[in-house]
């Protein structure tokens, strides 16, 4: 692993990929296998950068036997849940075992095509490569709605990338905002020291932890259900629908977690839900989720509302890439046990192209654009 800084002429390569997370790493296992001449571009200063931005106190909701990168298992008891602090540890000896040339404070700010090929500017240099691997993963962008900015300055408010302990919140009453896994188990931790209401906008479907003295993975294994495709019927009906896993609303109200609708407008000291009740709050949590930042990329993969157009990671253009998509295509694409089996098929593409054609950059990259990006 490398903390790079290049000369103003930049790197050639066969493949970048771009983004040290998790699934960088699975893809850079692979690509390294295959002794391709790869890099991994990480625009943080360590690697798994989002996982450093969850709370202290954050448990998987997968057991140590599914959440194994391609190459190595995850160290302790298969069967118990690791916390936030275990999983960088393994993504960072992850990266150092097998060797991964990762390069650390390296944003990319804009993708353009060259001949053929692609110019990554990364501000004081660029890196050239034949294929690219957009890694950067689900979470981007924290996803804040636009009426935030409506609460008094004397209100607490932080999306849940800001959010640490339960310390950290002023006393008084606190709105967890997002029906989601993050948002329950923010409620629930809270709740032994706040006042705790938790706003849901939509109506999530609840699984539990383990059934039947087994872990939900076990079963969503042994049935082969977690690889359905999304373009299966099980997989078109399920990719739109948000699960609950090992949380319910019956679960946070018995540790004292009152349950609001969904939040639509905030003003002054005040959160208004959407059954017309307000209520005057001290903090506000958003654990309202993310969105995908693309415009740094200059090439044709995005549909009007900025989706990557693909198709198991595969784009129409060339030699381009993405991997660790939520539902890319299956329901483990986004896992950290799972997003192996997208990395060896892109792989699999990456070998069968390089294959067909030589490297080369086009010297009419030296003008190609420069549209910033997250």
């Amino acid at each position: 692993m490398t903390d790079h800084i290049a000369d103003s002429s930049g790197d050639r390569f066969e493949v970048a990929v771009i983004g040290g997370g998790q699934a960088g790493l699975a893809m850079g296992y692979f690509l390294a296998r295959g002794g391709r001449h790869f890099t991994i571009l990480e625009a943080s200063d360590s690697i798994g950068a989002a996982w450093r931005s969850r709370w202290d106190s954050l448990v998987l909701f997968t057991p140590r036997r599914y959440d194994a990168l391609p190459g190595t298992p995850f160290p302790g008891d298969p069967d118990r849940y690791p916390g936030r602090e275990e999983v960088i540890d393994y993504l960072e000896n992850y990266a150092s075992t097998f060797e991964l040339p990762v390069q650390l404070n390296s944003a990319v700010q804009s993708l353009v095509p060259a001949d053929g090929a692609f110019i990554l500017n990364l501000g004081s240099r660029r890196v050239e490569a034949e294929q690219v691997v957009v890694a950067t993963g689900p979470f981007q962008t924290p996803n804040v709605p636009a009426f935030a900015a409506g609460l008094g300055a004397y209100v607490f408010q932080v999306h849940s990338t800001g959010y640490r302990r339960p310390s950290d919140v002023p006393e008084g009453t606190v709105v967890v905002v997002g029906g989601g896994n993050t948002g329950f188990q923010i409620a629930k931790e809270l709740s032994s020291t706040h006042a705790v209401h938790l706003a849901i906008g939509s109506r999530q479907t609840p699984l539990p932890q383990r059934l039947l003295g087994r872990d939900l993975f076990w079963w969503l294994t042994k049935t082969g259900l977690i690889k359905k495709p999304v373009d299966s019927r099980i997989g078109r009906r399920a990719r739109d629908r948000d699960t609950l896993i090992g949380s319910s609303t019956r679960d946070v109200k018995r540790h004292g977690v009152e349950v609001k609708p969904r939040v639509v407008d905030a003003s002054g000291g005040a959160v208004k839900f959407e059954d017309g009740s307000e209520l005057e709050v001290d903090a506000v949590i958003w654990a309202t989720g993310y969105r995908s930042e693309y415009g740094w990329i200059d090439v044709p993969v995005l549909d009007q509302t900025g989706r990557v157009l693909h198709r198991h990671g595969v784009t129409d253009y060339p030699g381009l890439y993405f991997l660790g998509l939520t539902w890319q295509h299956t329901r483990g694409s986004a896992l950290l046990g799972w997003v192996k089996d997208d990395a060896e098929f892109i792989s699999e593409r990456i070998a069968a192209t390089a294959d067909k054609r030589p490297l080369h950059v086009g010297a009419e990259a030296e003008t190609a654009g420069t549209s910033q990006g997250a």
